[in-house]
């Protein structure tokens, strides 16, 4: 099963949501395609819920523009 770690590249400060640069997720998946647009993001959007709070999606930032997806495993 592939290991992706998904990473912000950016600040955004958008519908009181706030993303520094460098806040990191884990995701394990049956998937080897890009966890962004599979799934509508579902995985990305439910790891950075259960590490920090925040709703990637309501942000505006659910986007390989302000985020890296690295296949780590």
């Amino acid at each position: 099963m592939p290991l992706f770690r998904i990473t912000t590249k950016t600040t955004k400060y958008s519908n009181g949501i706030r993303i520094e640069p460098g806040m990191t997720v884990d995701v394990v998946t049956n998937t080897f395609s890009n966890l962004v647009i599979t799934n509508g993001g579902q995985l990305v959007v439910d790891a950075f819920m259960r590490v920090y709070g925040i709703d990637i999606k309501r942000a505006g930032a659910l986007s390989t523009v302000y985020l890296d997806v690295q296949r780590i495993g």
